[in-house]
């Protein structure tokens, strides 16, 4: 049976990586800087995230959410302590996309509306409300632009005061760093008053933390960079190292009642045993001063090279603008040097989202192979 071939695909077969490396059925070493689509937090195959789920695997892999499960409790606890998100509760999912999608469903159960508003080339999922928050109409079917939503232009707070106030928007949904849509940021100006109007309104502030979360900016949440306090949280692709997992933190002021989200694989054991590897390992290294360190050594060599005109993003998820379209660097980049890196809807941008474990070795390898390659 053939593959459905929605992926165009890299000629490259990984069969085994460690840590910020990758290498093929050859035995090629490949440079990994962009970790799946951000999913690689704390590096590949590390022991600590190996010997949990190994250990865990082995005495009970999964059962339904309709038993206790502990695990969830001590990934609730965990995630408070690290993230300093005091008093939220924890639902957790599979995906970001899911992630998003409960949100969306939440923030309309709370507040008894339905409309959205979402921001352009911002990016939430490709399940149904997900999708339709998501600006690009080449992914949205006919049954997904059903949705009531309402694009608008980051920064324009005018528009968002305008909509706000016709008083049927549920939920305010936005990445504080975009992450398909090409790195761009709002002001921390603008986050803070749609916050503000969104108190005003009875509208859910819901932060999109699916990419940017996991100390990723910087700080374990994106949203923390502004004085804001989300009502939703979503997060995902750095949660789990690779093992399927996702969920949503939800402001106390949200009250739950029995039946009102469900899943059947989100918070299995296995999927918590990898989730709480993470973060433990995330405290105990450091990786969050890390990332700090490794941003401002990353940007240091950047604004060295004259050919990157703009550099986008923050921690380590980062973006180098050039003033062309960046597709043919990216192949000579994989095949020529043996590096992966991210592309984005802005054609012109390269995407820079490794390992949160990155040392100043493997910058320096990447921008000497990127100067050879311009």
């Amino acid at each position: 049976m053939p593959l459905f071939d929605v992926y165009p695909l890299y000629n490259v077969t990984p069969v085994s990586a460690k840590d910020v490396y990758v290498y093929d059925e050859t035995g090629t070493e490949y440079l990994d800087l962009y970790g799946g689509h951000a999913v690689i937090s704390i590096g590949h195959a590390h022991p600590n995230y190996i010997k949990a789920i190994t250990s865990q695997v082995n005495a009970l892999g999964f059962y339904s959410n309709a038993i206790q499960n502990p695990l969830q409790v001590d990934l609730a606890d965990k995630i408070e302590a690290l993230s300093g998100c005091k008093g939220y509760e924890l639902f957790l999912c599979n995906s970001g996309a899911e992630a998003n999608e409960n949100a969306l469903k939440l923030a309309s159960f709370k507040t008894g509306k339905s409309r959205v508003l979402a921001f352009k080339n911002g990016f939430h999922g490709r399940t149904s409300a997900a999708v339709a928050v998501t600006d690009n109409a080449n992914i949205i079917a006919p049954i997904n632009a059903q949705q009531k939503v309402t694009i608008l232009e980051l920064n324009d707070i005018v528009g968002v005061k305008a909509e706000l106030e016709k008083g049927d928007v549920c939920g305010v949904i936005i990445e504080f760093i975009q992450g398909v849509g090409g790195l761009d940021q709002a002001t921390g100006d603008f986050f803070e008053q749609v916050f503000t109007l969104c108190k005003a309104n009875n509208t859910m502030f819901i932060a999109d933390e699916v990419q940017s979360g996991y100390g990723r900016s910087g700080k374990f949440f994106a949203f923390q960079h502004y004085n804001v306090t989300p009502d939703i949280i979503s997060i995902a692709k750095g949660m789990g190292n690779g093992f399927p997992i996702g969920g949503i933190l939800i402001h106390p002021d949200i009250e739950a009642k029995y039946g009102m989200l469900g899943t059947t694989f989100g918070g299995n054991h296995l999927a918590c045993a990898a989730g709480l590897a993470v973060l433990n390992t995330i405290e105990k290294e450091n990786l969050i001063d890390n990332v700090n360190e490794m941003s401002a050594y990353f940007i240091e060599v950047a604004q060295t090279i004259p050919q990157i005109k703009k550099i986008k993003g923050r921690g380590l998820m980062l973006g180098l603008e050039f003033d062309f379209e960046v597709g043919d660097l990216r192949k000579k980049l994989i095949y020529d040097y043996h590096i992966f890196t991210g592309g984005a809807s802005n054609k012109k941008l390269l995407r820079i989202l490794p390992p949160l474990t990155i040392k100043k070795e493997h910058i320096n390898q990447f921008f000497d192979a990127l100067k050879k390659a311009l």
